[in-house]
């Protein structure tokens, strides 16, 4: 798992040997591309970032990225405050015209429970009753070798993540007004690795100190969210204003086609193709 600060700056490294003329301003002019939104993206795209760095973005480019949730991303880059938007769910017809949604990789979904629960799977019946709050108590979850209240953990509105796990776990279901309601996906992982009787859903990047139980009989892992046979599997996106130009579209580009981008996203995240 990888973990990252609420406001991250990458700055271009470039060193003149000591003693050698200063380059023309002009010439040392770089482009900034600023970034937001969503928390299950970040440590990916900062991971994206740093290798850019070293690679065709050196000595041309200069990263600042802060997070706050897709919402937040979406609705900084339409208002022009950043040049990417970072988003973990997928478009909607409230979002604000006049933006393009970029895929850069898919990613697997999961519920999580703390390790000390013996549960391994859950049907989307069981998640949708345990998270309405129709199932109360531990006791009426078989398998999983606990009494007690649930705790049920979930994010905050602005959450891309929420929104996900409502279309793909809940459906129609309503989620019960005493979820506990998280600002980042790390807290999430915090709390349910806190909580013996907490349940949640994280990235599977966040999961490393979590159990991950298996979705309708499926394990959520890397290798079934790559072939497709876990269900839980959702688009991660940079939103740009209008169609991305100049650097910021050849990051994306870089992203959706270099080799190396595909390596970074195939530690944890699923490739494009």
């Amino acid at each position: 798992m990888r973990k990252l600060s609420t406001s991250v700056a990458f700055v271009a490294a470039g060193a003149l040997a000591f003693g050698a003329p200063a380059a023309p301003a002009a010439a040392a002019k770089k482009t900034t591309i600023t970034l937001s939104g969503s928390t299950s993206v970040a440590p990916l795209s900062s991971l994206l970032i740093q290798a850019y760095l070293k690679g065709p973005g050196k000595g041309k480019v200069i990263f600042r990225q802060a997070q706050g949730g897709s919402d937040v991303g979406i609705s900084d880059v339409a208002r022009g405050r950043v040049s990417i938007g970072n988003s973990s769910r997928d478009y909607k017809s409230s979002d604000p015209g006049g933006i393009t949604f970029n895929p850069i990789a898919k990613d697997a979904l999961c519920v999580v429970v703390n390790s000390g629960n013996t549960l391994t799977n859950l049907t989307t019946a069981q998640i949708q009753s345990i998270y309405s709050g129709k199932v109360r108590d531990w006791a009426d979850v078989p398998g999983s070798g606990r009494t007690g209240t649930i705790n049920l953990v979930t994010r905050t509105a602005a959450s891309g993540t929420k929104d996900a796990f409502q279309k793909i776990f809940l459906g129609s279901a309503v989620e019960s007004s005493a979820a506990a309601a998280k600002a980042s996906s790390g807290l999430v992982a915090a709390a349910v690795e806190a909580d013996p009787n907490a349940i949640g859903y994280v990235s599977l990047d966040f999961a490393s100190k979590l159990k991950t139980l298996g979705y309708n009989g499926v394990t959520c892992n890397l290798q079934n969210a790559k072939t497709g046979e876990y269900g839980g599997v959702r688009n991660f996106w940079m939103v740009t204003r209008g169609k991305a130009t100049g650097e910021i579209a050849k990051f994306i580009t870089w992203i959706k086609t270099s080799p190396q981008a595909k390596k970074i996203v195939s530690t944890e995240w699923v490739p494009l193709s």
